[in-house]
């Protein structure tokens, strides 16, 4: 069954989509501000976005980027700014669709078909990944030799090996990891990074893959 994150602050819109998604056979979550909607992302793995970009607590540009951060499912943008400008600062930061409000429910679900088989196979791609000599199963959530991760370790982790060579900035992984309230907390990543360092890396002080850029953020070199 397909899962779809519905990010709203109308009570009403959540109601409407939570019913007609259900009807139609979809796993539906809910949640109204971006904070909640980035945790639930992490925790619950949803196959689409559906977000509205005005929200009470970051903008829905912010979010589509703390979610590209990590993962390349759909995300289609649900708004009422009909300005070509946000269309392509949502698009530009990743959004597959955009549908304005006022909204037929016909329109939006047709969306959702279109743009599910266009990228449905697209969120299984790389899911094993070498690190060292751990293999890591991104789907399964799984490690050779029996090394265990936390279930933050773990979304520390996932960001990284799903942007291989990619720099990931502090404040990216503090918002997708923890939140936009923590973002001064620094030294969690530095934690958090030894820890993975420790149980996947073979020399975790002259660590190969799981690397810093100081003062600026990680990187997962493969």
């Amino acid at each position: 069954m397909t899962r779809v994150l519905v990010v709203d602050d109308e009570p009403q819109i959540l109601r409407a989509l939570r019913v007609n998604l259900a009807a139609r056979q979809y796993e539906v979550a809910v949640a109204p501000d971006g904070g909640t909607a980035l945790r639930q992302a992490a925790d619950w793995h949803p196959d689409l976005v559906i977000l509205d970009l005005g929200l009470p607590d970051l903008d829905g540009v912010e979010v589509i980027q703390g979610l590209r951060g990590w993962t390349s499912i759909p995300i289609i943008v649900l708004s009422g700014r009909a300005d070509s400008t946000d269309k392509v600062d949502a698009l530009d930061a990743g959004a597959d669709d955009y549908v304005t409000k006022p909204f037929s429910i016909d329109e939006l679900l047709a969306r959702v078909r279109a743009v599910t088989r266009r990228t449905g196979q697209h969120g299984e791609e790389n899911a094993t990944v070498q690190v060292g000599e751990h293999v890591v199963d991104l789907a399964d959530k799984t490690i050779s030799g029996g090394v265990r991760l936390t279930p933050t370790e773990w979304h520390f982790l996932e960001i990284l090996l799903r942007n291989p060579g990619k720099l990931i900035s502090q404040r990216q992984l503090l918002t997708e990891v923890w939140g936009e309230t923590y973002l001064k907390e620094t030294h969690y990543l530095r934690q958090y990074m030894a820890q993975l360092r420790r149980k996947l890396e073979r020399d975790p002080a002259h660590p190969d893959h799981l690397l810093t850029e100081p003062g600026m953020g990680y990187r997962f070199q493969p």
